[in-house]
């Protein structure tokens, strides 16, 4: 399969060949959902934070005495049920939401995001993307540009999440030029993953021959994370030596010898 390929000023230069394992995969929702969930909770850092009755100030001293008052009985005043006591089932910053998620299934996931957009006509290949200096009325230029492209007019006008432009290597000057636009963000190809190709609607890749070499090893290096188990012969057990039992000793009994002095 093969799409087009345009420069920063929108205009078409060449065509590339996309691979069909990384292009041309069928959408799979339930992978897709699963990787991205995971991929949520590894980045969440809790937060929210409250304290039980072991953590809040205070209540040393029993409130009152145990019989007698025609009260309930009370053993703190920073018990859950009372004001200004610790809260019972609170959230706490100590639990951990991470997931795991294997290498196949996150590069197959990568690969299906990739595919669905392909489909929709949101991905554009640009060959290079070249700032002199950091400039945010270049990027400007830049994204004027290539809205004028056929089926890509939203890419200036769109307010949130409008494009992720994934560059082969980093570069300062390409990433402070789309700095100050709240809509679009830039990252390596290297580093590219579903979240990021799910949030914003559009995808820019440039340098695509870079990028296609980039992401076909995420490919090769997820076949190479097969654990090899190797079987192992059993232990020749030596059979036990039967060791005959001796007969018991026979044991003979003396005849008791009176001793007595005869009279």
């Amino acid at each position: 399969m093969e799409s087009k390929v345009y420069n920063q000023k929108g205009k078409e230069v060449g065509m590339v060949s996309l691979p069909e394992e990384i292009f041309g995969l069928e959408w799979n929702a339930d992978l897709v959902h699963q990787v991205v969930v995971g991929m949520q909770a590894n980045a969440r850092t809790p937060v929210a934070h409250t304290k039980d009755r072991s953590d809040v100030r205070g209540g040393g001293k029993k409130p009152w005495r145990q019989k007698g008052t025609g009260r309930a009985r009370h053993g703190s005043n920073r018990s859950p049920i009372w004001k200004g006591g610790g809260v019972t089932f609170g959230p706490r910053k100590e639990k951990i939401y991470a997931q795991k998620i294997n290498k196949k299934m996150r590069a197959k996931a990568l690969y299906t995001a990739l595919s669905q957009k392909v489909k929709d006509n949101e991905v554009l290949f640009v060959d290079a993307l070249t700032f002199s200096k950091p400039k945010a009325s270049d990027a400007k230029d830049v994204l004027t540009a290539l809205a004028s492209i056929k089926s890509y007019d939203t890419l200036k006008t769109k307010k949130k999440n409008n494009a992720f432009i994934a560059i082969p290597k980093k570069d300062i000057s390409t990433k402070k030029s789309f700095q100050n636009f709240g809509n679009v963000a830039v990252g390596d190809v290297r580093s590219l993953n579903p979240v990021d190709i799910l949030t914003y609607k559009y995808l820019v890749i440039t340098s695509p021959e870079k990028a296609v070499e980039v992401l076909s090893k995420k490919l090769s290096t997820a076949n190479k994370a097969t654990v090899s188990v190797k079987k192992v012969a059993p232990k020749k057990v030596a059979p036990k030596k039967v060791v005959a039992k001796k007969a018991p000793a026979k044991t003979t009994t003396k005849k008791k010898t009176n001793l007595k002095p005869k009279s």
